[in-house]
């Protein structure tokens, strides 16, 4: 006699109808017990009287799925993501694939090519730090999740640089993204004036605790205890909040993770590889972004305010310092002695 293997579902299978040929059960209970249909259970019984345990086998074994990729679109896949796509994860393999190039696959068939041929390994499931979830704020422009993120963004073909990102935190959408040197006084000065004459005035700013946020001397007893960037967002009625984790601020976080993936090959597809370029670039992956990513906020009432008349932004947005005249109207700022000159005699002189 030959070995028949046989699966769980079949083995249950072979039971229940050994208590059927016996008449221990009828065709209404061994319907309820293999979820089948009455119908379905003439038929197998019919195959288990001509052929045994052998009838009770799936006929699907071994043949070719119906829903198999072709073996010419496999090859043609398996190609474009070797050359073009070699690095991409597969849900954003299989983005290109389908917008780029006009291919017809899905997301799990990108997925089991990509693993069958070595491209893509599945990341191992790890253990991490449970932090508790915090609310979205319900509207839009209620907080705004500031960051910055210095990476490899044009990879071997420009300089390092650091991208400046602003993401809501009601509907995680981009709302500024910038790339600049470093993250400074003046490249925050410039992403924050673009992001207020685009949006309005947010109710607050989340960020980290970076000098251009916070006054991070300890001990400080002389100035006011705002930053540069915070005497700005006073004079804006703009909030500022600071996060002591990265964790705190986990959206723009996450989002950064995002854009390290997609902008990187985004801007490799597009042969861009200076700051100028893809700032030009940057509204139109905001869009796209938005499209796929942000959520509908909680309350459609949007909390950003206009600026007013009295809000000169290239005045507010300015380095402001304090400094002693002198009895002659002197000062000194940055080794520089600089002197008022008067044509009134007494106040010269006072």
């Amino acid at each position: 006699m030959g070995t028949i293997t046989m699966n769980e579902k079949e083995i249950l299978r072979l039971e229940v109808f050994n208590k059927l040929s016996v008449r221990r059960l009828n065709q209404s209970d061994v319907a309820s017990l293999l979820s089948i249909s009455k119908r379905q259970v003439k038929r197998l019984r019919k195959r288990y009287k001509t052929h045994g345990a052998t009838g009770l086998i799936s006929r699907k074994r071994g043949k070719r799925s119906n829903n198999r990729l072709s073996d010419c679109l496999r090859k043609q896949a398996i190609g474009l993501i070797s050359e073009k796509y070699e690095d991409f994860g597969p849900t954003f393999a299989h983005e290109k694939l389908v917008e780029q190039e006009g291919l017809r696959l899905s997301v799990s068939s990108t997925r089991n090519l990509m693993i069958d041929c070595g491209i893509w390994i599945p990341k191992k499931s790890k253990k991490k730090r449970v932090f508790q979830m915090r609310q979205r704020r319900p509207r839009e422009g209620e907080l705004i999740q500031v960051d910055g993120s210095d990476h490899l963004w044009f990879e071997n073909r420009g300089k390092r640089c650091t991208l400046l990102v602003y993401i809501d935190d009601a509907t995680s959408g981009l709302k500024e993204l910038r790339f600049v040197e470093s993250e400074s006084i003046f490249s925050y000065y410039k992403a924050t004036k673009s992001y207020l004459k685009k949006h309005g005035r947010p109710l607050s700013f989340y960020t980290d605790k970076h000098s251009v946020f916070r006054v991070n001397r300890e001990g400080a007893i002389s100035g006011t205890g705002l930053t540069q960037f915070g005497h700005a967002m006073k004079r804006l009625d703009i909030k500022l909040l600071y996060a002591n984790t990265p964790q705190a601020k986990g959206r723009v976080e996450r989002s950064n993770r995002i854009l390290q993936d997609r902008l990187v090959k985004q801007l490799r597809l597009l042969d861009i590889s200076t700051m100028e370029k893809a700032n030009a670039y940057l509204p139109t992956f905001i869009e796209d972004y938005n499209k796929r990513f942000s959520v509908a906020a909680q309350n459609p009432e949007n909390a950003h305010r206009p600026l007013l008349d009295g809000h000169d932004l290239e005045t507010i947005f300015t380095i402001k310092q304090d400094r002693r005249l002198s009895k002659n109207l002197t000062l000194q700022y940055k080794n520089t002695l600089y002197q008022i000159v008067s044509d009134r005699q007494s106040y010269t002189l006072r």
